[in-house]
């Protein structure tokens, strides 16, 4: 599908510049996708509609053309959609996929036919390594053990305070995402003094967790943690309360920071993930209060302000130096850019100053760690108990 955005400024040789991109617009992915991503491309396209084109160095200005493909949920069909996008269509630049395993498919191509990789949603403890890789990727998310660590050194205060004892139980996802995390989780949690009492690993697609809540209620854990995706979350919370299985502490995977999951309040109250905000930065709520007017829906708590973050980067960059795709990548690797999370550096390819926690604290996901950041919340533990629906 192609769209035309924004006016021709001034005359030029070339009429648009075109922007590509494959997400999940349906499938098993298309829940996550149709939260972080794809409301945050529309919202950069309307906004680059609204400043009439792409503005380049010398002031002038350009639309943008842009080409989508739907991934369908499946890594085949990612690859080869970003491939057609790089050989057939030609695009100026490529956004990224959503999910972890879909940018690691994708970044050799990226890498290959030489674009920037802006890949937002994807944790990994091995960016460092694919930046020496593919130089031209960047990794806006952090790794599994930024997160594990945080989340381990959150629950030994709480251990050490006596709000819990020093059990856990963990799930986890058979995918990128999951696999990075619990193998980070299994190294943190030990070395803070926990003992894992309970491990499992699901594969992609699961959808009756009746065995892994049921199995993990009858150890005697204070602390149930799942690294899951969108639709496993959803199925854990219900579940959970089908079961009444209530544990101290209840952290779960991607989707505990979509809107959606807050509005049953009273049960979102006291849930912690990834992620996060401080509901003080006012960058951020303007942005989420644009988001929801111009999309139809809130942003999540987490990647959303992250991916729109990321377009303005590029978008700075290219007003910066151009379309020529080295110079923007440099631009992207070494420039400090105003976007709605404040000022915003990369460090080594790596966006470092993020929420590796949060939790559900009457009707807002709030980041509680790092502590030491400014505007962070104070945890709230032991979480309440279910509600009746």
């Amino acid at each position: 599908m192609t769209v035309l955005v924004g006016a021709s400024a001034h005359a030029q040789e070339r009429e648009t510049i075109k922007i590509g991109y494959a997400v999940s617009k349906t499938g098993a992915n298309a829940g996550g996708a149709g939260i972080t991503t794809i409301p945050n491309y529309q919202l950069w396209i309307n906004d680059v509609k609204e400043a009439g084109g792409l503005e380049l160095p010398d002031g002038s200005k350009l639309p943008i053309e842009v080409i989508e493909y739907d991934d369908r949920s499946s890594a085949e069909e990612v690859v080869r959609a970003v491939e057609r996008l790089a050989t057939q269509d030609e695009v100026d630049f490529i956004l990224p996929p959503w999910g972890t395993g879909f940018n690691l498919a994708v970044a050799p191509l990226f890498d290959r036919f030489g674009y920037p990789q802006l890949a937002v949603s994807s944790v990994t403890d091995k960016a460092p390594e694919f930046v020496e890789r593919w130089p031209r990727s960047y990794w806006m998310l952090g790794g599994g053990e930024d997160y594990t660590d945080a989340l381990a050194t959150l629950l030994a205060e709480q251990r050490d305070a006596g709000t819990i004892n020093g059990k856990i139980a963990m799930a986890s996802v058979a995918d990128g995402f999951g696999i990075d995390l619990v193998t980070a989780a299994r190294a943190s949690f030990e070395e803070a003094g926990f003992e894992t009492v309970y491990d499992k690993t699901y594969p992609v697609g699961t959808s009756d967790f009746s065995p892994i809540v049921n199995e993990a209620a009858t150890t005697d854990a204070d602390t149930f943690v799942a690294f899951s995706y969108p639709p496993d979350t959803f199925a854990l919370t219900q579940q959970a309360q089908v079961s009444s299985y209530n544990p101290k502490v209840l952290y779960l995977g991607v989707g505990v920071g979509f809107p959606v999951y807050g509005e049953d309040k009273p049960n979102a109250e006291g849930v912690m993930s990834l992620g996060g905000i401080a509901p003080d930065n006012e960058s951020n709520m303007a942005y989420r209060k644009r988001h929801k007017e111009l999309t139809g829906q809130g942003p999540d708590y987490w990647g959303s302000v992250i991916t729109y973050a990321s377009l303005q980067m590029l978008q700075e960059a290219i007003k910066r130096v151009g379309l020529d795709r080295d110079k923007v990548s440099e631009e992207l690797s070494n420039g400090t850019f105003e976007t709605v999370l404040g000022e915003t550096k990369l460090e080594d390819n790596q966006l470092r100053t993020l929420w590796w926690t949060g939790q559900w604290q009457d009707g807002v996901f709030v980041g509680v760690a790092p502590q030491g950041r400014s505007g962070a919340s104070k945890v709230k533990l032991p979480k309440a108990a279910w509600q009746a629906q």
